[in-house]
């Protein structure tokens, strides 16, 4: 009897909430990774005209709906294998402090403080490969055993272009979940309540998944599902 009653004392301890939010247009007011393709494309990293036609090409894409992400996420890994690691750190620093500090939405940050201060466990989770998104969530305190989002390939300490498993988008954003979960589970860790935050129809199998969908100055289409289906809408944007 005894060992039972610390067991559901266990049980009860390791029982948690999860907060998962999106990154661009959620708590950023820009998309971090068109804004990567300008800021290499600005800085001469890259040809201009060739990189900046394919990389608007890609973001309608996106807006419509029809991208293919591994296509997209090769894509944009090819810059990262030009150079070595510390050089890019180097890069995407000046990048962050230049173009995406100023777009962090301030209610973002309060809200995902709300969730910290609750005691809840906060994931960060993108479309968006790591690369960018690792250093990006540091901003927000989130450290990488919290952020979900497209792996690239390092190979001998340099990017090979390559993903290293599927790109975390659309349903995919579901397969990453499930191992984090997987894994969180071996820890020990339950989820009795889950909150989910997007901007992006893109994200309807993210918000249906949560047990509360929150839709963040969504685009049109989802929000006219949120209309339908009785989720929170919310104007992040000011």
């Amino acid at each position: 009897m005894t060992s039972d009653i610390n067991n559901n004392i266990t049980n009860i301890e390791n029982t948690r909430t999860l907060a998962l939010f999106d990154l661009d247009h959620t708590l950023l007011d820009v998309d971090s990774d068109y804004l990567w393709g300008e800021y290499i494309v600005n800085n001469g990293l890259v040809d201009e005209a060739q990189y900046r036609t394919a990389n608007q090409a890609f973001y309608e894409q996106y807006i419509e709906g029809t991208l293919d992400a591994t296509e997209y996420n090769e894509f944009v890994a090819q810059f990262l294998t030009t150079l070595p690691i510390e050089r890019l750190h180097d890069i995407r620093e000046d990048y962050i402090k230049g173009e995406i500090e100023p777009h962090i939405r301030p209610k973002a940050m309060e809200v995902l403080c709300q969730h910290v201060e609750a005691g809840h466990d906060v994931v960060i989770i993108s479309a968006t490969n790591d690369f960018v998104v690792s250093a990006i969530a540091k901003r927000f305190g989130i450290e990488d055993g919290n952020v979900l989002s497209t792996p690239l390939e390092i190979k001998d300490e340099r990017y090979t272009g390559k993903l290293t498993d599927k790109p975390n988008f659309k349903e995919g954003k579901i397969y990453h979940l499930d191992k984090w979960l997987n894994k969180q589970q071996l820890a020990g860790l339950h989820y009795a309540k889950t909150y989910a935050y997007s901007d992006s129809k893109n994200d309807i199998p993210l918000l249906e998944w949560a047990d509360v969908a929150i839709c963040v100055s969504p685009d049109d289409a989802l929000h006219a599902h949120a209309l339908a289906h009785h989720w929170a809408v919310e104007d992040w944007s000011i």
